[in-house]
């Protein structure tokens, strides 16, 4: 994915915009954050919004709508006039989880959204109490292997990226574990510690002191190339455990057929933006990527996301309301 954003800024470069595009915008944006203030997808929304409006001048108005698991606030995105003053910033669960959890999604990720721009995307670490006997991924899986459902994994809810992650991997290794579901990373990191789960799957930068400090141990990250941050830490594909690298991505979109030559506009725009040193630190803080490219790319992404949740979910079994 590396390679999107320097696709994208020569497919920009080739491209003249149009009078409608240059005249763009002549009122605040609306974009709006499906989550609460504080988390990853509206950290990511802040630094790229607050970059596009230094570079040129355009007014933002940041509008955090979380609930149902990002599906409110996309919908509100989806059902908006498709021109080009509202904006979201979408991300795994909402556009590629959530359309196969939920029995009647309120909008359709594929047909109502018009992708703008990948943002980003932040890998997640597999990591165990200090004391925890399970050193690697192969020691999970060989114990898991002769004795089912006596190994723990905890996420931060049911359906969340932590949770499909688990499911994933279990699928692509052939073991079963018990998913222990909570209310948000905080309870969940507090119960690993404690010793009453066995295992976690979490962000880099949440766990990071603890893992430096002893208290956790990592045993691999759901990336396909080892995280900065995490030098000495496997990927999974070095595990053994190639096809099951996950990611929790964000990217901007729009409502959809907003004309083309705004999407074009907006585009360029989030990439000059991506490629500012300050917007760069912010999105990778927590071993994370930036990412860029075109919306055909974007696309193309967002197809094949839902292809794989699809099918974790499908053979998962499971469902919300």
């Amino acid at each position: 994915m590396r390679k999107f954003l320097l696709l994208a800024v020569a497919c920009a470069a080739a491209i003249a915009p149009s009078s409608h595009a240059q005249q763009y915008p002549s009122k605040p944006i609306r974009f709006i954050v499906p989550f609460p203030p504080g988390g990853g997808t509206d950290t990511n929304s802040r630094a790229l919004t607050q970059r596009i409006a230094k570079n040129t001048g355009w007014v933002f108005v940041i509008d955090n709508k979380p609930g149902a698991g990002g599906n409110i606030g996309a919908d509100a995105a989806a059902k908006s006039p498709p021109d080009g003053y509202t904006l979201v910033m979408g991300q795994t669960s909402n556009l590629a989880i959530n359309p196969f959890l939920y029995a009647n999604p309120p909008f359709d990720a594929l047909k109502d959204l018009e992708p703008v721009a990948l943002v980003s995307s932040v890998p997640l670490v597999i990591v165990a109490s200090g004391k925890s006997p399970y050193r690697s991924m192969a020691d999970v899986i060989a114990a898991a292997k002769a004795k089912p459902d006596s190994i723990t994994f905890a996420s931060p809810g049911n359906g969340t990226v932590g949770h499909l992650a688990g499911e994933l991997i279990m699928r692509i290794a052939g073991v079963k574990l018990v998913h222990v579901p909570y209310r948000g990373a905080g309870p969940a990191l507090t119960d690993l510690l404690g010793g009453q789960v066995d295992l976690y799957l979490s962000t880099p930068q949440a766990v990071a002191g603890h893992i430096k400090g002893g208290a956790l141990q990592a045993i691999a990250v759901s990336s396909a190339r080892r995280v900065a941050a995490l030098p000495q830490v496997p990927t999974l594909g070095e595990s053994k455990l190639k096809g099951a690298e996950t990611s929790a991505w964000y990217g901007v979109l729009a409502p959809a057929k907003t004309p083309a030559e705004i999407v074009s506009r907006l585009n360029t725009e989030i990439l000059k933006a991506l490629g500012a040193p300050e917007v760069r630190e912010a999105l990778t803080g927590e071993g994370g990527e930036v990412l860029g490219g075109t919306p055909a790319q974007f696309a193309a992404f967002l197809g094949s996301e839902q292809a794989k949740w699809s099918k974790v979910v499908k053979e998962s079994g499971i469902k919300l309301d």
